[in-house]
C-alpha cells in the first residue's frame, strides 16, 4: 500500500478530481469497505502521461547502493519499460491523487505509480511471482485504500481545518509492513487472552503518514499519523474487503486529546442507550 511518486507537475494544481465508483473499474465489493460492510465512493482524478523528473533530491540507501526518495523511501528510477521476459503491455500513465503534497500549495499532488512501474517495483522487491494481467486491478485497489486513508485523515483534521480554512497537505509517509503498531500488538494479545471475543488477525501493513495542520499565522505543525491495513473476510460474491485503521500517533497530549474526543463520539450511541437517553440526549420518559 501507499506507493506515492513526488514528481513536480505544473498541470497538477488545476485537476480537478472526477468522482470514483468502485464498479467503474473493479468489483464494487473489492477495494475498501467501511464498518457496516458497504463499499465506499471516493474520488480519483484522471490520468497524465509519465516523464517529469523527481522533484527531491536523494538520499543514500541503508546498504548504500541506492538512491532513495526521502519523501516515500523508494528508488527514484523506477522504470516505465517492459521488465525482462515480461509478456503483456502495461500502461505507464501514472494517476494524480486528490493528495496535496509539501508545504507549498505550488507542490502540487502526490501521483501514483503506473501499473508497468508497479510491477517493476515488485520485481525489483523479489515479488516476481504476481501475475502480470492481475497488476493493473492490484494499482487500482492500492490507489483506493490510499484516497481512503486520506479521507479518514480529512474526518480526523476537520476540526482544525473548520478554524483555520486551511487544507491539511502530506509531507512524506514511510511503509512499515514488518512493525506492529501499539494498537495492533494490543488486539493480538487480547485475541490469546479472550480468543471468544477478538480474532487474532494482524494488519497485512502499516503506514506511518506525516500530515501538515496549518495554523492561521501561515505555520505548519507535522502530525504523525498511524494506518493499520487488515484484510477482510471475502463477501456475498467472493470478493475480498479491506479496513482501514487510521489514527494520530499517540506521540503528544494534543493527538491523545483528538483520540479521547473521537472514542467519546464513537461510543456516544452506546453510552445513550445504556443511560436510556433519546438521541437528542433527552432521557425517555416511562
Amino acid at each position: 500500500m501507499g506507493w506515492f511518486w513526488a514528481d513536480n507537475v505544473d498541470s497538477q494544481k488545476k485537476i480537478s478530481p472526477a468522482v470514483f465508483k468502485p464498479s467503474n473499474s473493479i468489483p464494487p465489493s473489492c477495494p475498501m469497505h467501511n464498518a457496516s460492510g458497504s463499499s465506499a465512493s471516493l474520488p480519483i482524478p484522471p490520468t497524465r502521461r509519465s516523464g517529469a523528473s523527481p522533484a527531491a533530491c536523494p538520499v543514500v540507501g541503508k546498504d548504500g547502493t541506492e538512491d532513495l526518495n526521502p519523501l516515500n523511501n523508494m528508488p527514484y528510477d523506477i522504470s516505465t519499460q517492459k521488465a525482462t521476459g515480461q509478456t503483456i503491455d502495461l500502461p505507464t500513465e501514472r494517476t494524480l491523487s486528490t493528495i496535496p503534497r509539501g508545504d507549498k500549495a505550488d507542490e502540487g499532488v502526490w501521483e501514483y505509480p503506473s501499473p508497468q512501474q508497479m510491477l517493476n517495483a515488485m520485481l525489483r522487491k523479489g515479488k516476481g511471482d504476481i501475475p502480470e494481467d492481475a497488476v493493473e486491478d492490484m494499482v487500482n485497489i492500492h490507489n483506493f485504500l490510499n484516497e481512503g486513508a486520506w479521507g479518514e485523515i480529512l474526518e480526523w483534521e476537520k476540526k482544525y481545518t473548520d478554524q483555520t480554512d486551511i487544507i491539511p497537505r502530506l509531507q512524506k509517509f514511510t511503509g512499515r509492513p514488518h512493525d506492529l503498531s501499539p494498537r495492533a500488538r494490543m488486539y493480538s494479545l487480547l485475541a490469546y487472552v479472550l480468543p471468544s471475543y477478538f480474532e487474532d488477525e494482524k494488519p497485512f501493513d502499516r503506514h506511518d503518514w506525516t500530515v501538515l495542520r496549518g495554523d492561521k499565522n501561515g505555520s505548519w505543525k507535522e502530525v504523525r499519523y498511524v494506518i493499520d491495513y487488515y484484510g477482510g473476510p471475502d463477501d456475498e460474491h467472493g470478493m475480498p474487503t479491506f479496513f482501514l485503521d487510521v489514527r494520530p500517533a499517540l506521540d503528544n497530549f494534543g493527538n491523545a486529546a483528538d483520540r479521547m474526543s473521537h472514542w467519546l463520539e464513537e461510543t456516544k450511541p452506546t453510552w445513550d442507550k445504556a443511560l436510556g437517553r433519546s438521541s437528542n440526549n433527552t432521557p425517555k420518559v416511562n
